[in-house]
Order: structure tokens, then sequence, then C-alpha cells
């Protein structure tokens, strides 16, 4: 947000400036910082489509920028500071401005950071923490971009898979509404006053496009409700994460969604105790990227690990793991390498599940266009049946 700041000069001269910040607070301490006197500050509201053009800040490209500049030799205040200058969008050089103002009042690195909630989550503040212990951000650095790296290849993945169905559907639902909404009436209108016996679905079929014609305002102003509120379900669902609980009822799929959850889980654990946390604290962390059920079964599984028993057979009795996950964790615990056992069980399931996601689209695309192609053929020849019966009888 930009602030409109009259301000007194070291040398008393009145200086009016715009800035942007989070608040009027941090426009203050901006102003502060440029050795100015604030003696008023005014919230000025930008327009909506400015808001919606701003470029969000994009923690993966900053975290493999950063790494490269710690690499070559670079203290953290003159990575940010090259960061800042090289950028050119205003709202992530605020980000970037918080950051270096942070760091020179002398907060740690992770401590700016977690000013900072909405851009840097919980658990890469956890990494950078744990980093900071070992001075080796380098290396958490490192993992954390090949652990991104390695969920949005699963994503892309899935999304990809799921872009054709969904084109199928689309193209394949809008076809089907189009023949029941505009051509279905037209028929059953010429049909009406025909006088003829019509077969059963052909009849049934006619009524509804009778109906329609009738109705069509009605009708129409109903399908775009339907439509907006199924968007709007579907976007409440993906955002609350619900979306898994239901997926993981599904006959044949919900298991592999449960495997494909577990996975991450068991990546992101894996990479937090590589970097150096405790198990508590790296279960208290991955809350956020887990379902609603799944959570409830890992806070269950925390108590029992604080109170002395193993990961394993913590999770064992919340069904956390599968027979192969559990061996390797067992392994992990006799040798030491949990984190290490984690990341490959990770692994392990995610190669499978990439095989299966392969397998199912081969399967499913198929089926698909034959469902979609047997209800409009259905549609189209119930529709032409009376106009076959007609040519027959004037035969």
């Amino acid at each position: 947000m930009r602030f409109h700041v009259r301000a007194l000069t070291p040398d008393n001269q009145i200086k009016v400036l715009d800035i942007e910040a989070l608040d009027s607070d941090d426009a203050r301490r901006q102003a502060v910082s440029q050795r100015l006197k604030p003696l008023a500050i005014t919230g000025l509201h930008e327009h909506p489509l400015t808001l919606r053009r701003s470029k969000p800040f994009a923690l993966m490209l900053f975290s493999q920028e950063l790494l490269a500049l710690l690499e070559a030799g670079l203290s953290i205040v003159e990575c940010i500071e090259a960061l800042r200058e090289k950028e050119s969008t205003p709202a992530i050089r605020l980000v970037l401005d918080r950051l270096l103002g942070h760091l020179r009042e002398g907060l740690r690195f992770s401590a700016a950071l977690a000013r900072q909630p909405e851009i840097f989550p919980l658990l890469y503040v956890g990494i950078v923490q744990a980093a900071e212990g070992t001075s080796d951000l380098p290396l958490a650095l490192s993992r954390y971009v090949e652990y991104q790296a390695r969920l949005d290849t699963v994503r892309n993945k899935i999304i990809s898979a799921a872009i054709y169905p969904a084109i199928l559907l689309t193209v394949g639902s809008a076809v089907s509404f189009f023949l029941l909404g505009y051509v279905v009436p037209r028929f059953a209108i010429v049909y009406q006053g025909s006088g003829r016996s019509l077969p059963w679905l052909s009849q049934v079929l006619l009524s509804w496009g009778q109906f329609v014609a009738a109705h069509h305002q009605a009708f129409f102003l109903l399908l775009g409700l339907v439509v907006t509120v199924s968007f709007w379900s579907i976007r409440r669902l993906i955002r609350s994460g619900h979306w898994q609980t239901l997926a993981g009822k599904l006959p044949g799929i919900g298991e592999r969604v449960r495997i494909l959850e577990l996975s991450r889980l068991y990546l992101t654990l894996g990479m937090l105790l590589e970097g150096g946390l405790s198990i508590l604290t790296a279960l208290d962390m991955v809350h956020g990227i887990v379902s609603p059920r799944t959570r409830q079964a890992l806070a269950q599984a925390r108590e029992i690990i604080a109170q002395g028993h193993p990961l394993s057979e913590a999770f064992e009795r919340h069904d956390l793991t599968t027979p192969i996950a559990l061996r390797m964790l067992r392994v992990g615990e006799r040798s030491g390498q949990m984190g290490t056992m984690l990341t490959r069980s990770a692994l392990f399931y995610e190669g499978e599940t990439q095989r299966w996601l392969e397998r199912f689209i081969k399967t499913f695309e198929p089926l698909l266009m034959a469902a979609i192609g047997i209800v409009i053929g259905l549609i189209v020849v119930l529709l032409y049946m009376p106009i076959f019966d007609l040519a027959g009888s004037l035969q």
C-alpha cells in the first residue's frame, strides 16, 4: 500500500514523498531510516486493477538467487541488497526493503523472515533458523530448493494429467447442454402437433424439450447458478484441503491420494530432520501441508512421541505409514538416519504414484471419451428416431 508522508528534513525543511509500506508504522520506520521526522502519514488507496497486476513474491526464485549469491561469498545483507537493486516490482522491493531494515536493526535472518509470515511460511523460517545454529545457510537453502522442486514436479505432472480430461469434460458438457437447452426444445415444437406415437425415450426427451421451451429463462438462470456454485465449491474445497478427504473416499483412488499425501509428509519431515530440527519441532511445522484428517492423526502421534515412544510406533498406531515405509522407519531409528529414511520412503512412493498416474490416465481418457460420445450420440439418435419413423411411414 502507498502512503503519502509529510516530514521534516534534518535542516527543518518540509518534504513530501510517497512510500510503499505494509502499514502506517512501516511507512514511519522507512521515513525515519531516511533521516526524516514524519509529521503526517496518509494512506493512498490503489486501484483494484493495479493491485491484481502486482507480481507475487516467488519464494522459490528468491531462494535460488540467494543461494547463488551466498555461494559466491557475499554476506546475507549484501545478498538482500543485490536482490533489491535488480528488482523492479514495487511489491517485491517492499518485501526486500523490510528484510533489509530488520537485518540492519540487528535481527537474525530467521527473525527477519518471521516478521513477514504472509510471504515466508513457518516451514521456511524453521529451515533457516536450524541452519543458523549450524552456520550452514547455503546447505539449508539447497535442501529447500530441491524439496520444492520435487513437490513442483509432482504437482505439475498431476496438473498436466488432468488438463486433457478437464477439456474433454468441459467440451462434452457444453455440447450436451447445447443440445438439451437449444436443439431439443426446437425439435419438441416441431413434433408437438404431429399426433404420432413416439418411442418412450424420445417422448421423454421431447417432453424435456417442451419444458425448457416454456421456461427457458428459468432454465438458463438455474444452469448459471449451478455452474457458479459448483465452481465456488471446488475452489473452497481446494483451499481448505478437504478435497483430499473426499478423494480419499473414492474407490480405487482413495488409497493413492493417501499415499501421495504421506509421500509429501515424509519428504517434508526428512528435509527438516536433515536440517537439524528435532522431531517434535518438525511435526509442529508440517501441520499446514496435510489434510484436516491427517492433521488430527499427526497431533495424536506427536503426543505419543513426546512420551518417549519411537516415531515408527506412533505412525503405525495412527495409520500414518505403510508396510514398506514402516520397515524403512525402523531402519532409520536403528541407524540414527531417520531423515534420510523418510526422504527415501517419500521418493519410493513418489515414483510409484507417478507410474500409477500414467496407467490411470491411459485408461481413464479413452473411457471418458467413450462415455461423452455415448451421451451425445444417444441424444442425437433419440432426436432423429421420429424422423426415421416418419420417413418409413411415407415410404
